[in-house]
C-alpha cells in the first residue's frame, strides 16, 4: 500500500513521461506547411494526464525533465497552477524543453513533428528520481515514449520497479508515435517489452490495429493483448466509445455525442478521469 508522511496515500496519481510544447496551427484543416502561423499549448501525455486528474478533484503528481529554458520553466508554472505536484520535476540546463507541431488536417487526421535530438525529458536518470514520491502512488502512470532512448528507458523502468514494490497500480497507455522510433519494429518490440507488468492498459482501436496485427476490434482480437497479469484492459473506439475487459467480466461503454473539434489529448482525458474514478473506488476492477 501506498505510504504518505507514515499514512497510506490511496489517491495520488503520479504520471510519468515528457512534457513538451505543442505548437498548434492558427487555422484549422491544413498541413503543417501549409499553415500560416502557429500558437504554443502545453502538451505531453504523461502531463495532460496528471492534469486531468487534478482538474477533475483528484490528486496527482508529475514525473519528468524539462529544459531550463523559458519553455519548461513555463510548463512547471502550469502543472502547479493547475494542482501537480511537481516534487518529480527536474531541469537540464544542456537540452532543450521538447517541442512538436500538430495539426489536424482535412481528412481528419492529425499529423505531428517532433524536435527531440534529445531534448529534456530523454535524459532523465534514474539518480534523478524522487523515490518518495514514487512509493507514494496509489496509481503510476506511463506511457511508452519514455522507452525509446536512454537514460530515460532505464529511469522509466527503475520507476516502474519502486512504484510496484510500494503497492501502486501500474498504468499503461502506449501512446503511439511512430515518427519518434527507430522503426515500426522497434516500436512494437519495446511496447510490448512491458506489457506484462501492467494493472491497466488502455490502447486506441489504432493502437490495437498496430499491435495486433488485426483491422478489427472484435472481443477475440482485443484479448490477444490480454494477460493474466492484467486487471483492466481498455479499447478506445473513437465515437463509439470503449470496450472494456477484465478477469472476470466485459463489455461496451458509449460515448456521449459532441460536436468534434479536434481529438488531440481526448485519450488523455479519458485516462485522466479513469484514473481519477479508479482511486477513489476500484470496485470497477472487480466483480460487483
Amino acid at each position: 500500500m501506498a505510504m504518505e508522511n507514515g499514512k497510506a496515500d490511496r489517491r495520488l496519481v503520479v504520471s510519468f513521461g515528457e512534457m513538451l510544447i505543442d505548437f498548434v496551427p492558427t487555422v484549422a484543416g491544413v498541413s503543417l506547411a501549409e499553415s500560416p502561423g502557429f500558437v504554443k499549448a502545453p502538451g505531453g501525455a504523461p502531463a495532460n494526464v496528471a492534469i486531468a486528474v487534478s482538474r477533475l478533484g483528484g490528486r496527482s503528481a508529475f514525473v519528468g525533465k524539462l529544459g531550463d529554458d523559458e519553455f519548461g520553466r513555463m510548463l512547471a508554472g502550469i502543472l502547479r497552477d493547475n494542482g501537480v505536484v511537481d516534487a518529480g520535476v527536474t531541469f537540464d540546463s544542456g537540452a532543450r524543453t521538447a517541442l512538436a507541431f500538430v495539426t489536424l488536417r482535412a481528412d481528419g487526421e492529425r499529423e505531428f513533428m517532433f524536435y527531440r535530438n534529445p531534448s529534456a525529458d530523454m535524459l532523465l536518470t534514474e539518480a534523478e528520481l524522487n523515490l518518495d514520491l514514487l512509493r507514494r502512488a496509489a496509481v503510476f502512470h506511463y506511457g511508452s515514449i519514455s522507452l525509446i532512448a536512454e537514460p530515460c528507458r532505464s529511469a522509466h523502468l527503475r520507476a516502474m520497479e519502486v512504484a510496484k514494490e510500494a503497492g501502486a497500480l501500474l498504468s499503461y497507455d502506449p501512446n503511439l508515435r511512430l515518427p519518434l522510433w527507430p522503426s515500426p519494429a522497434k516500436a512494437k518490440e519495446q511496447i510490448m517489452s512491458i506489457w506484462d507488468q501492467a494493472d491497466i492498459i488502455k490502447v486506441s482501436d489504432v493502437e490495437l490495429e498496430f499491435l495486433t496485427g488485426e483491422a478489427s476490434v472484435e472481443d477475440e482480437v482485443a484479448m490477444k493483448l490480454w494477460r493474466p497479469t492484467l486487471k483492466l484492459l481498455l479499447v478506445t473506439i473513437g465515437e463509439k466509445g470503449c470496450k472494456y475487459y477484465t478477469k472476470d467480466f466485459r463489455g461496451t461503454v458509449g460515448s456521449f455525442v459532441v460536436k468534434q473539434v479536434d481529438t488531440t489529448g481526448a485519450g488523455d482525458a479519458f485516462v485522466g478521469a479513469l484514473l481519477r474514478k479508479i482511486v477513489e473506488d476500484q470496485s470497477a476492477l472487480q466483480v460487483s
